[in-house]
C-alpha cells in the first residue's frame, strides 16, 4: 500500500527558514518522480517543485525558484523541501505526491499525480 507522509510544517516569520520531509513507503520509490505541492483556502492546488525519477532532474514554480530547493534521497526513500526566505505568499497546506515516471520528464501538475499524503500545514505570519 502505497503511503506518502509530509512532516516539517508549522508558524514561522517571514524570512524564516522551514524544511518540510517527505517520506515514503510501499512502492518502488526509485521508478517514482516526486513532487510538492500547496493548496491556500480558495485557491488552486500548484506545483512548487517535482523531481524526477533517477537523475534528479528538477522544475520549481516560478515564485520559489531561488529560495526553495527540492532535494530526494533515493536510500531513504524520503524527498525533502527546504524552504527559506519565506513570505505570507507561502502560507499554505503542502502535500507531497507521487507518479511513475521516466527520468527524461519532470511532471509538475498536480493532475498528473496518483498518490497523495494528507499535507502539512505552512503558515508565515508575523
Amino acid at each position: 500500500q502505497v503511503h506518502l507522509v509530509e512532516s516539517g510544517g508549522g508558524l514561522v516569520q517571514p524570512g524564516d527558514s522551514l524544511r518540510l520531509a517527505c517520506a515514503t513507503s510501499g512502492f518502488a520509490f526509485d521508478d517514482y518522480a516526486i513532487g510538492w505541492f500547496r493548496q491556500a483556502p480558495g485557491k488552486k492546488r500548484e506545483g512548487v517543485s517535482c523531481i524526477s525519477v533517477r537523475d534528479g532532474r528538477t522544475h520549481y514554480m516560478d515564485s520559489v525558484k531561488g529560495r526553495f530547493t527540492i532535494s530526494r534521497d533515493n536510500t531513504k526513500n524520503t524527498v525533502d523541501l527546504q524552504m527559506s526566505r519565506l513570505n505570507s505568499d507561502d502560507t499554505a497546506n503542502y502535500y507531497c505526491a507521487a507518479v511513475p515516471g521516466s527520468s527524461s520528464t519532470v511532471p509538475c501538475e498536480a493532475w498528473m499525480y496518483d498518490y497523495w499524503g494528507q499535507g502539512t500545514q505552512v503558515t508565515v505570519s508575523s
